[in-house]
């Protein structure tokens, strides 16, 4: 039953291994001996123009402690053993001359330099810790949201998924792309509110989302599947006193028709890209959130409308739209889509977002999901 976590867990600590090799760089101990070198050099030499040798020799006490900040446990040592002996020496061939400030002033090189070392084999311990979890998070993040572009006999599908909280790999926003006995499934939706909840909530919706979309023949009875997990997982976290969550959603059906099926849950309608034209499909149709079925009496029904071969589906999450520039203006998406629908799905992502980016000022408030769905001929059998 455990057998594909252990093996994704195991193939993140193969990864995290060889990252804590390749990821956490340090400088190049040549550079390191001249580096340490050379700002000795300037302190002896200030040292005997002004006279305050013993003075500006206590600033070399202090190099240990930059080492340890950028340079790994062995240069740090290496570092710190010269320092000492740069100190120490004229305690040995000058002992009659201000011998108590130079006593002291080894001391303290020999004590900073020992607390320098062990401050780069924590430094260095905890960045190997950091590299294995966010190793261990991406390889988590791909068996949760499958790596873009994903190519079916009816789509192709680019995008880019950035959560606002980088470090967490996965956030609020969801995506997934299923080929089924009925046609291609896509799946994009934003969870309420943000956090490990949030999180939460998102992987049970991907969860079902994949097993319902081979199960269910309707695009409707698959959006209800996901209603049903929605409301599972507000039940148990209600039962752990969290607060219920809703989801808004989009979910495509695209088979050998020239017609296309959309069920819009709350969530921002797709961009038809086609021969120059931008266009809003489904709009007026939307449903209400999943997780908020029982409040409306009215059933989630199918729209469907045209979608040809080598036209494009721009779908989005509120990160893209309710995107801000520095003024607090929103990003004018349909406006910015205008002129791109000749370009290929992968070249249209990267400009929008490139674009976005500008618009910002590269401020991102939101999490932020896009994908762009390429409609591709099917192959005559």
């Amino acid at each position: 039953m455990f057998r594909p976590l252990r093996a994704a867990m195991s193939s993140a600590q193969s990864s995290a291994d060889h990252d804590d090799i390749t990821t956490i760089r340090t400088p190049a101990t040549r550079d390191v001996v001249l580096a340490t070198l050379a700002t000795t050099a300037v302190v002896i030499v200030l040292g005997l123009l002004t006279g305050t040798a013993v003075l500006l020799l206590g600033l070399l006490v202090f190099l240990p402690a930059f080492a340890a900040a950028l340079c790994s446990p062995r240069q740090t040592a290496l570092v710190s053993a010269w320092v000492s002996l740069v100190v120490i020496a004229p305690v040995v061939f000058q002992p009659g001359e201000r011998i108590l400030d130079r006593v002291i002033l080894t001391v303290f090189a020999v004590g900073f330099g020992a607390l320098a070392v062990y401050g780069a084999r924590v430094r260095i311990t905890r960045e190997n810790a950091l590299v294995r979890l966010r190793s261990t998070a991406a390889a988590m993040q791909r068996q949760i949201l499958r790596p873009l572009p994903l190519l079916t006999d009816d789509v192709l599908v680019d995008g880019v998924y950035e959560p606002l909280q980088q470090d967490k790999l996965v956030g609020g926003d969801i995506y997934d792309v299923v080929a089924t006995p009925w046609g291609t499934r896509v799946l994009i939706g934003d969870v309420q509110g943000k956090g490990l909840p949030a999180i939460g909530m998102a992987i049970d919706v991907v969860g079902a989302f994949r097993e319902a979309a081979h199960r269910e023949p309707t695009v409707t009875a698959l959006v209800d599947a996901l209603e049903a997990a929605v409301v599972r997982h507000n039940d148990y976290a209600g039962q752990r006193g969290e607060p219920e969550r809703f989801v808004t959603a989009l979910v495509l059906g695209v088979d050998a028709g020239t017609d296309t099926q959309v069920v819009g849950c709350g969530h921002i309608p797709p961009y038809l890209l086609h021969e120059g034209a931008v266009t809003v499909v489904g709009a007026g149709d939307e449903h209400v959130p999943l997780g908020l079925a029982n409040l409306v009496d009215e059933p989630r029904t199918v729209a469907w409308f045209p979608f040809p071969a080598g036209a494009t589906l721009l779908l989005c999450t509120d990160g893209l739209t309710e995107a801000r520039s520095p003024e607090g203006a929103f990003y004018p998406l349909e406006a910015r889509l205008d002129g791109r629908g000749d370009i290929t799905a992968g070249r249209l992502i990267s400009s929008l977002i490139d674009d976005v980016r500008d618009f910002t000022a590269g401020a991102q408030q939101d999490d932020l999901a896009v994908l762009a769905v390429r409609r591709t001929p099917r192959q005559s059998s």
